[in-house]
C-alpha cells in the first residue's frame, strides 16, 4: 500500500514553461562552454551545481569554482527574471490529484534540483504551503504572491537539491521525504517525475518509479528508462492506487 507519494516540481507538478532549460543553457553559454538540447536534457532533474559544472565541461570550458558560482548565480537570476514576467502555474489536474490523494490518507512531497533559495519562492507564487514536521500546524513558503495564491495545497514535505549530500539521480531526496514523513518502507513509495532522472532516482531510492509525459520527454524516451509506469501526468496516479489503497 503506497503511503506516500514523491513528485519532482517543474515539469512533473509545476509548468514553469521549460523556462529552466533556457536559464540553464544560457548560464552555461555565457561562461564560453557550448551546449546542446540533448545535453542541457540529460542533466534535467539533477542538481543545478552539478549540472552547471559538468554542462561547463562537456561543453569544453574550465569549471573553477569561480565559473560555477558565478555561472549559477547567473542561472538563477535569469530563471528569477524568467518567472517574473511569466509565472509559473500548476500543471492541469495536479491540484486536484494532489487533495485526493491526500484525502486517502496518502502524504504528498516535492523533490526537485533546484535550490531551496530558487524552489521556495517558486512555490510560494502558487500559494502552496508545507506542513510542519512532526505537527499539525503549517508553514508559508516564502511570501504568497501571483494570481494563483491561496489555492489551499499544503505539502507534507519539500525537499531541495542543496538539503542533500547529492542530488538526482541519487536517492537521497527521496529518502529525506520519507524522514520527514515518517514513512518507512520504500514499498510504501511511489516517485514520480518527467526526467531520466527523476527515474534513476527512484530506482535507486527502491520505490516505485513513474515516469510522467508533461515533461520534454515522450513515452518512447521515458521508457528507456528503469519504471513502473509511464503516465500522462501527475493527474493519473489517484486512478493507479485506486485498486491499493482504501479510504
Amino acid at each position: 500500500m503506497i503511503k506516500l507519494v514523491v513528485c519532482d516540481m517543474a515539469g512533473t507538478t509545476i509548468d514553469e514553461h521549460g523556462d529552466v532549460y533556457v536559464a540553464l543553457a544560457r548560464a552555461v553559454e555565457e561562461t564560453g562552454a557550448a551546449t546542446t538540447p540533448e545535453a542541457v536534457q540529460e542533466w534535467m532533474g539533477a542538481d543545478k551545481v552539478e549540472a552547471i559544472t559538468a554542462l561547463i565541461e562537456r561543453g569544453g570550458g574550465i569549471s573553477t569554482p569561480d565559473t560555477v558560482r558565478n555561472a549559477f548565480a547567473r542561472f538563477k537570476q535569469l530563471l528569477a527574471d524568467s518567472y517574473a514576467a511569466n509565472p509559473p502555474v500548476p500543471l492541469t489536474g495536479v491540484e486536484d490529484a494532489i487533495r485526493e490523494l491526500q484525502d486517502r490518507g496518502i502524504k504528498v512531497a516535492l523533490t526537485t534540483g533546484f535550490s531551496r533559495d530558487v524552489a521556495e519562492p517558486l512555490l510560494a507564487g502558487l500559494g502552496w504551503t508545507v506542513a510542519d514536521d512532526g505537527g499539525g500546524s503549517v508553514r508559508s513558503i516564502g511570501s504568497a504572491r501571483g494570481s494563483n495564491a491561496g489555492t489551499g495545497i499544503v505539502l507534507d514535505a519539500v525537499v531541495c537539491a542543496d538539503d542533500v549530500a547529492s542530488g538526482r539521480p541519487a536517492p537521497y531526496m527521496i529518502h529525506r521525504t520519507m524522514e520527514l514523513t515518517g514513512v518507512q518502507g520504500v514499498h510504501e513509495v511511489l516517485a514520480a517525475g518527467d526526467t531520466a532522472n527523476d527515474l534513476l532516482a527512484a530506482t535507486r531510492a527502491g520505490v516505485t518509479a513513474v515516469g510522467v509525459l508533461t515533461g520534454k520527454l515522450d513515452r518512447s524516451a521515458l521508457a528507456q528508462y528503469p519504471h513502473h509506469h509511464i503516465l500522462d501526468g501527475v493527474s493519473s496516479i489517484p486512478a493507479i492506487l485506486a485498486g491499493t489503497h482504501t479510504n
